[in-house]
């Protein structure tokens, strides 16, 4: 029998402690700093408990946050390491508080359980996440925007089953996906606003007989309030993972047909559009290639982040109410979805700023049968039943279209949302709303961490 791995919570065989520990080690040094600005927060609040001595004095709290921010620094430069014994980061953080401050460092767990700990610093790194990539969403959405305002003139063959079926423009095209990305991004702030409550002081899910400020700690942290119900607080862990997950795997859906229309409309037998070359990839037998091997990347992550949501929800579904430790497996798939989601979308807004059209390809493209609609309904507008002139013009669409005719043709599609009026002020006003929120947020974050680290 092998010799049993000490640690801060008890001995325990090394291959359980092993199976147990799973990848969290290596994913919660993405945690650290996370931890210690969570840890700040408690610490305050504990040296502030009214009704009864402190459990920290001031001195003592001066001590503490500055052996946390010392822990920030060593992270920072990759000095900080979790160990197999430590289990996770918040052992390790106590580890080195002890190690440093002796019988201080072992207070600073009093009324709190890792339960509430792992669930804090998961939501507080999803909430960046989330930040992170619907700024990433917004970066897009603007570059598609100022795409469609450039060619929002340029005539491009609208197509259903994906073959041509009306006139359109590039404008039209572009700013359909800058639509689609700002309800992304929409959806990505509610579940922010959803999920921007503070777990903290449910401690194993059931509260602590220690008169805590649940809402002191909330608001140190930049919170909104605490999760009111201490149980909810520690059983919501999973779906928090899930709802971020499913905001990411919408905006990555949109990515990805964005991608995969690219991907056809850069091809030679298109040539619609060209890729900048810097974010193409080349063969290793072939001279001649640009492969458009970011948008295939990103069409590819697109299914990887749902699998991620699934394999949350999978998890949390069969789950009864309150703390398991299944729980530890949504943390790598939610880190790797948001992951993935934020670098998809800052790399698509960079490739998409230097995509050009090719505006003959695009006009060859506007075959006769693009105006068979258009037609049609000017023989209804002369007094035609609509299906007797449908049948008709079955039998006269010609070879090939004048610049003039398709001209007209998109001027007349003049009503709202159309290419004769593509409204592109909404959809504007729309994303510089969602961007003044997205920097008073972030700002809001920040000065807050920065504030509960320093004592202030």
């Amino acid at each position: 029998m092998k010799k049993a791995s000490k640690t801060i919570v008890g001995s325990i065989d090394p291959d359980v402690l092993q199976f147990t520990a799973g990848e969290d080690a290596l994913l919660d040094a993405n945690l650290v700093r996370y931890d210690c600005i969570g840890t700040a927060a408690h610490v305050t609040m504990l040296s502030r408990i009214k009704g009864c001595k402190p459990i920290l004095s001031q001195a003592e709290l001066k001590r503490v946050l500055k052996a946390l921010r010392t822990v920030i620094g060593l992270d920072e430069e990759g000095k900080f390491s979790i160990t197999a014994r430590d289990q996770d980061v918040h052992m390790a953080v106590e580890r080195h508080l002890t190690k440093n401050l002796g019988d201080l460092g072992k207070k600073v767990h009093t009324a709190r359980s890792r339960n509430d700990q792992s669930a804090l610093d998961m939501r507080m790194y999803l909430r960046d996440g989330l930040l992170d990539v619907t700024g990433g969403v917004l970066e897009l959405a603007s570059v598609m925007l100022k795409f469609a305002a450039k060619n929002k003139s340029t005539p491009m063959a609208g197509r259903t089953h994906f073959r041509p079926a009306m006139p359109s423009t590039v404008g039209l095209w572009a700013a359909s996906f800058a639509e689609a990305l700002a309800a992304d991004a929409e959806f990505l702030q509610s579940v922010f606003n959803q999920i921007n409550y503070c777990p903290l002081g449910s401690a194993a899910g059931y509260g602590v007989p220690v008169d805590i400020d649940r809402e002191l700690v909330a608001k140190l942290l930049a919170f909104d309030g605490p999760v009111n119900n201490v149980l909810t607080a520690g059983a919501s862990r999973g779906k928090v993972e899930a709802q971020v997950l499913s905001a990411c795997s919408f905006a990555m859906l949109t990515l990805s047909r964005l991608a995969e229309d690219t991907i056809l409309y850069t091809a030679p037998e298109f040539g619609y559009f060209d890729l900048p070359a810097e974010f193409c990839t080349g063969s290793s037998i072939m001279p001649q290639k640009k492969n458009p091997d970011v948008l295939e990347l990103v069409r590819a992550r697109a299914a990887v982040i749902r699998g991620c949501a699934s394999t949350v929800g999978d998890v949390v579904s069969k789950l009864p109410w309150g703390y398991n430790r299944d729980l530890q497996e949504t943390k790598g798939p939610a880190m790797k979805g948001v992951w993935i989601t934020a670098e998809s979308m800052h790399i698509a807004g960079r490739l998409f700023g230097g995509i050009t059209c090719n505006k003959k390809a695009l006009a060859a493209g506007m075959s006769a049968e693009v105006f068979a609609t258009d037609l049609a309904l000017k023989y209804v507008a002369a007094g035609m039943p609509f299906r007797a002139a449908y049948d008709r013009v079955k039998s006269e669409l010609g070879a090939g279209v004048d610049a003039e005719t398709i001209k007209q043709s998109l001027a007349s599609r003049s009503h709202l949302g159309s290419s004769g009026n593509l409204n592109l002020d909404a959809c504007k006003l729309k994303l510089r709303s969602l961007a003044g929120w997205l920097q008073k947020t972030c700002v809001k974050i920040d000065k807050a961490e920065e504030k509960v680290l320093a004592g202030k």
